[in-house]
């Protein structure tokens, strides 16, 4: 990820807005090549390392909104930070809820250090949409997952709200949010605990080698 940043900011002078709209859900626990559990990886570091890869590009191109792809899965979740890499206990739902709780969290101490910049952060439930989400999770759930994309509804409706957070001037100067459909929503109490949110991104700085910005 610090590649695919470094080559994105290389390659463009200005970044007009960011979406950081990748996700997994895994059926076992595996490693990434830095050792870091795939999902934690995957649908938390990824926007970390990315967004603060793309800092200078984002400042230079203000205003400028971030949006990151959270989740309502966060709800009920809670971060154990003696276990972020779920090496203790691990279950793959499990995983994945608290990496959507990473996402808000991530999103709220975000939007804090990058106040008064005239950049926004962000986050969004769309909603279980039929993406390619889930197609490697590997054993039975990948399975499970298919069958429950009947259910699911179009890529198309699953971006409204990314479209609307990205391009409209009634959120223009709206940061640190969760929305769904569009509308400001609230989040789990655990995703609105600032001191987690502070420890988070000190957690995830430490991991990623990257030195802690104001």
């Amino acid at each position: 990820m610090k590649r695919v940043a470094a080559q994105i900011a290389d390659h463009e002078p200005r970044i007009d807005v960011l979406i950081n709209n990748a996700g997994g859900l895994f059926a076992t626990r595996r490693l990434t090549e830095d050792g870091l559990e795939r999902t934690f990886a995957l649908n938390h570091m990824a926007y970390f390392v990315v967004t603060e890869g793309l800092r200078e590009r984002l400042l230079a191109s203000r205003p400028a909104p971030i949006i990151n792809t959270a989740s309502a899965a966060h709800q009920g979740a809670t971060l154990d930070f003696d276990d972020l890499q779920s090496a203790k206990s691990f279950g793959a739902t499990k995983a994945y809820r608290r990496s959507k709780l990473c996402n808000i969290l991530f999103t709220r101490e975000l939007a804090r250090r990058l106040d008064a910049t005239a950049i926004t952060a962000n986050c969004l439930h769309p909603g279980f949409v039929a993406t390619r989400f889930g197609d490697q999770s590997g054993a039975l759930m990948s399975r499970v997952v298919w069958l429950a994309k009947f259910f699911a509804i179009s890529p198309a409706s699953g971006a409204q709200t990314i479209v609307y957070l990205a391009s409209s001037p009634d959120v223009e100067n709206t940061t640190g949010q969760y929305f769904y459909e569009s509308i400001p929503a609230i989040p789990s109490p655990a995703a609105q605990d600032d001191q987690a949110a502070s420890l988070l991104w000190q957690r995830s700085a430490a991991l990623a080698g990257i030195p802690e910005l104001p």
